[in-house]
């Protein structure tokens, strides 16, 4: 059973800035993309910003310029590098990988727990 942990969430003043990870577990054969979401109290989930396994990027509107995904493809693991953090940009933050386990071409979507950011007026 393929994992998605998610780390480094956590209470931050405006202006400030996090890291998040997210370690892909389990005997995966190659992760494809990598993405991460978030979901605002009494909103839908949203995507903030996606990455290709060969490092093409996408962001939502809202957080260009100021968050920056990447990923190490050795130890199946996506960062998002948040900067300039805005008390709109308060959500849980979700962690999401489409793989294949095998050399079968079936990809399959996993997420993570979640994790909580916070940014403080």
């Amino acid at each position: 059973q393929v994992q998605l942990v998610e780390s480094g969430g956590g209470l931050v003043q405006a202006g400030g800035s996090l890291r998040l990870s997210c370690a892909a577990s389990a005997s995966i054969f190659r992760v494809n993309a990598m993405g991460w979401y978030r979901q605002a109290p009494g909103k839908q989930r949203e995507l903030v910003a996606a990455i290709t396994s060969g490092g093409s990027t996408n962001y939502a509107d809202s957080v260009k310029g100021r968050f920056t995904i990447s990923r190490d493809n050795a130890k199946n693991t996506a960062y998002l590098q948040m900067s300039s953090l805005k008390p709109e940009d308060t959500a849980v933050y979700y962690c999401n990988a489409r793989v294949l386990l095998s050399t079968t071409p079936l990809e399959h979507t996993y997420w993570g727990q979640g994790t909580q950011v916070t940014v403080s007026s």
